[in-house]
């Protein structure tokens, strides 16, 4: 019965055993090993251990032979994973093999019984983790170096603080929305069309449209036409087509012959323009930088009749469709951040909460929303903290979607039913809406401090 038991646990955890025979030289192979290493079950001649050797990875036979060595000199059980080259279909797999030695009565070594375990799906998981990991370091190292080149080429540009915090935080924000697209798709592509309706999808509604056949770009050229059309936009609403109801926008983007694509940028209705006196950042990254990371080149005229941009990229640029293609995203409810003409946001009298999981971000909007005039209730950094404070007063609320991993939903769900308006500030892309499906405005990170000022002035006035 105990040995029924072995035989069925064994078998249950995937187990081959064997035994070495290390007396008479042989090696017993169970049926279960057999199945497992593709080597034949019975008695073969062991050898010394070398009859198994010829199938072991060279890369890893010199490791096993030291192992095994040192196993029976010392007597010690030994534990020990290698890969094999299965002798019936020449697979190579990894194997995960354990024993312990036994001895007879003289005190010398006897035998060597032991287990295998194949282990090959474990080992491909981790170097599968290994190369992302490698993967995501280069990404992250990448990012916060175009971070750093945008702080440092926007600063040098720029003539006062309030100007360079607006203008790098919508190029940041246009790098996040790039971004965002390309996760979903698990960085395989964004499509143009996706790109376009996430710059100007709830920009100047009715100002704007676009059309073109279904392209999707690499990741590189995805982040420089994203930062291109930010530039052209901003340009839009401060000088061009958008900054007067009668103006519009439109592109239009075609496939090219040789495997590339054509878009064109073309403004109309506005007031007249001429080209710039003074070339800022904007002027650069659209003439000097797009290009190149496009593969191909990019123009802008500046005719009476409004700017009209031209880029052209090269088959380098095209990615094949993707298995996972997110949706289109959707215009959110957002504020967007004050101007210097409207004036900061005044929260004077009101009460505040703050959840967020992100100690500086958290600390920042605590400082950005009493500066507007704000009493802040918290800030909460976990979900115990944000439900504990709960029993407070409270007027409005700035909520984090995911707090260490956890869903900020309880807190939003005792805020609606009391009827206390809250805006989502997150750094996560939904597409669909406000997370948890609440009709609640939406800010994505990163942003600055005055977007979500303005946000919650506006849920109080609303209210």
């Amino acid at each position: 019965m105990n040995q029924e038991r072995l035989e069925l646990a064994l078998e249950a955890a995937g187990l081959g055993e064997f035994e070495w025979d290390l007396e008479a030289d042989v090696m017993r192979i169970s049926p279960r090993m057999a199945a497992i290493t593709g080597l034949p079950a019975g008695e073969i001649a062991a050898d010394g251990g070398r009859a198994l050797d010829r199938h072991v990875h060279p890369e890893d036979l010199p490791r096993l032979r030291a192992e095994r060595e040192a196993n029976v000199a010392s007597g010690r059980g030994y534990e020990v994973e290698f890969r094999q080259i299965r002798p019936d279909d020449g697979r190579v797999i990894w194997i995960r093999s354990a024993g312990v030695q036994a001895v007879d009565k003289n005190g010398r070594p006897a035998c060597v019984t032991g287990i295998v375990l194949d282990v090959t799906s474990r080992k491909f998981e981790e170097e599968q983790r290994q190369t992302l990991m490698a993967e995501l370091d280069h990404r992250v190292k990448n990012v916060l170096a175009a971070v750093q080149v945008l702080a440092q080429q926007t600063a040098k540009r720029t003539t006062s603080l309030d100007a360079f915090l607006q203008n790098f935080g919508g190029r940041l924000k246009a790098m996040a929305s790039a971004n965002e697209l390309l996760t979903a798709a698990r960085w395989r592509g964004a499509a143009i069309d996706h790109l376009v309706s996430a710059e100007l999808g709830a920009l100047a509604p009715g100002q704007t449209s676009w059309s073109g056949p279904e392209l999707f770009l690499t990741p590189r050229a995805a982040n420089a036409l994203s930062l291109a059309l930010h530039e052209l936009a901003t340009n839009a609403v401060k000088f061009g087509a958008l900054s007067i109801e009668t103006g519009h926008v439109d592109v239009r983007w075609k496939r090219l012959g040789e495997g590339g694509f054509e878009l064109i940028w073309t403004e109309s209705g506005g007031p007249r323009v001429a080209p710039p006196v003074r070339r800022g950042f904007g002027s650069t990254l659209l003439e000097q930088v797009t290009g190149r990371e496009l593969n191909g080149e990019a123009g802008v005229e500046y005719g009476p009749g409004g700017v009209r941009a031209r880029l052209v990229a090269g088959v380098q640029a095209v990615a094949p469709r993707p298995e996972t293609v997110p949706e289109a995203p959707a215009p959110q409810r957002v504020v967007e951040t004050i101007t210097a003409s409207s004036g900061p946001a005044s929260l004077k009298g009101s009460r505040v909460l703050i959840v967020e999981d992100a100690v500086l971000l958290a600390l920042e909007l605590e400082t950005g929303l009493s500066d507007a005039g704000a009493e802040v209730i918290g800030p909460a950094y976990e979900l115990e903290e944000a439900l504990a404070l709960l029993d407070r007063p409270i007027d409005a609320a700035v909520l984090d979607a995911n707090l260490n991993g956890r869903s900020v939903t309880p807190v939003a769900e005792a805020l609606f039913a009391r009827k206390v308006p809250f805006v989502f500030a997150t750094g996560y892309g939904e597409t669909g809406g406000a997370p948890g499906g609440f009709e609640a405005p939406v800010i994505r990170k990163p942003y600055d401090v005055t977007q979500v000022a303005a946000a919650v002035a506006e849920l109080l006035r609303s209210s």
